[in-house]
């Protein structure tokens, strides 16, 4: 009977932390799919150029990024819920906040700040679930969380369209408030479980400093790399990293182990191909985004209606690709995706002023059925290749790989409209120089996509070094 009523009881906790993870995970991706599709709006009222556009995105990216492990160490010592729930509250506040911004530099730094609370909820998210739910069963929760995160990817450009052509773009984030509001309620009235695996040893302050300003400047270094500050910025940053890498060696308790890099080649190769992963997908939407609306003249509403393609065969098979996961080598099924990943960036290659919606729909497709089947699966590659105590600092290397990814994409595309478009706002006469820059940056992305088929191949079988 005893066994009976703790089975009953861990089951249930579960099914709390399943279904509280799925509702949190629509809020930041509604926000960064339903934001790209205002962004136009948002350049006309604010008079932004292409450049300051861009950071509408960057900002938030670049704080996330810096912020992502330190977070998830400090979750992992002072409770994840807690951690995730504070995040919930800061991106609710902040959305409260953007509605009132009335200039470019106030939005972006709201935006920052949003990178924050974000991160908070990422490098949680998953380290929650996969200390609840045991290996052969977390492909498949993760999988559902893909789910939910996708319909918020999905209900973010057409829902976004619509609240911004009839509403403003400032209608968006008041959705996000009240997305924001519900999933607080959600976390206290079913979340009642505290994950603390690490508590009582010590929060590396000191690293934490040295990691998060060091990966500010890189990023920022990498942003402005055409400028001379940005390459004082990339140098100082990259001397920061290795600095960092000797302080991790020597603390006791680092905000990043390193052991967890020593000798663990699946933890290794799997975040570097999610780090490829997420840069050469996050451009898409962006790019698409003022292709659409500058180029072929399209309203935000029918934008958005287009853009939801790939968020939906990312809902649709995200599941399959997690289950998946559970039953064979998770290498060979990222490996997949990202195969399919690199056909539709190779289509995108050939967008032209005139290119038929047909065209562009068969790429997002791809690009759908490409981050279903690596996302899940490669997710469940790095928390199974590692110890439970570590879940938070991996689900936050895993998350900072996401956003180092996005923000480098985010980065190649700024430089490219930059040096072909210039610090302009984007009219009918720069057209045939947006369009070189969007070639530009999609042959660049194909690139790295073979790299990235590389790293997903070369794994070895996952190890269940968190199931000991």
């Amino acid at each position: 009977m005893e066994q009976s009523n703790s089975l009953v009881k861990n089951n249930a906790i579960k099914q709390a932390v399943l279904i509280s993870i799925m509702v949190s995970a629509l809020l930041p991706s509604f926000m960064s799919s339903s934001v790209t599709v205002a962004l136009p709006s948002m350049g006309k009222e604010l008079g932004m150029n292409a450049a300051a556009l861009s950071w509408i995105s960057t900002a938030y990216l670049l704080a996330a990024a810096a912020f992502l492990v330190p977070f998830g160490r400090a979750a992992d010592i002072y409770g994840r819920k807690r951690i995730f729930l504070w995040g919930v509250v800061l991106l609710t506040l902040t959305s409260i906040l953007c509605t009132f911004s009335q200039s470019e530099w106030q939005l972006i730094a709201l935006r920052a700040l949003q990178g924050i609370g974000g991160c908070m909820l990422s490098s949680t998210g998953i380290a929650i679930v996969s200390s609840a739910y045991p290996s052969g069963e977390r492909g498949k929760a993760l999988g559902m969380i893909g789910v939910t995160s996708y319909v918020g990817m999905s209900a973010g450009p057409p829902l976004g369209g619509i609240l911004t052509e009839h509403f403003g773009w400032r209608s968006i984030f008041w959705v996000s408030t009240l997305l924001g509001v519900i999933i607080i309620f959600i976390v206290l009235k079913f979340m009642k479980t505290e994950w603390t695996e690490a508590k009582g040893e010590r929060f590396d302050i000191g690293g934490t400093l040295i990691f998060s300003t060091s990966l500010i400047a890189v990023l920022c270094g990498f942003t402005f790399l055409r400028s001379t500050y940005g390459l004082y910025l990339l140098a100082a940053g990259i001397a920061g990293i290795v600095l960092f890498g000797i302080w991790a060696s020597k603390v006791k308790s680092p905000v990043v182990n390193i052991s967890l890099y020593k000798g663990n080649k699946v933890f290794i190769l799997s975040t570097v191909a999610a780090l490829i992963n997420y840069g050469i997908t996050f451009v898409i939407s962006y790019l698409l985004s003022l292709y659409l609306q500058y180029v072929t003249g399209i309203s935000p509403q029918y934008a958005g209606i287009v853009l939801i393609t790939q968020p939906i065969m990312q809902a649709i098979f995200s599941p399959f690709a997690g289950r998946l996961s559970d039953r064979m080598e998770p290498r060979r099924v990222s490996s997949m995706g990202m195969i399919l990943n690199g056909l539709g960036l190779w289509l995108f290659i050939f967008l032209e002023k005139n290119t038929p919606l047909i065209f562009i729909i068969i790429g997002l497709v791809l690009e759908g059925l490409g981050c279903a089947f690596f996302i899940s699966p490669n997710q469940n590659a790095v928390m199974t290749s590692v110890e439970k105590r570590s879940y938070g600092v991996a689900s936050g290397i895993l998350a900072t790989m996401r956003f180092i990814g996005q923000m480098i994409s985010m980065g190649i595309a700024t430089l490219s409209m930059t040096a072909y478009v210039g610090n302009i706002q984007i009219t009918p006469q720069v057209f045939p120089a947006f369009l070189k820059s969007l070639h530009t940056t999609f042959i660049i992305m194909v690139v790295l996509c073979i790299f990235g088929i590389y790293a997903s191949l070369t794994r070895k079988k996952v190890s269940k070094n968190n199931e000991v």
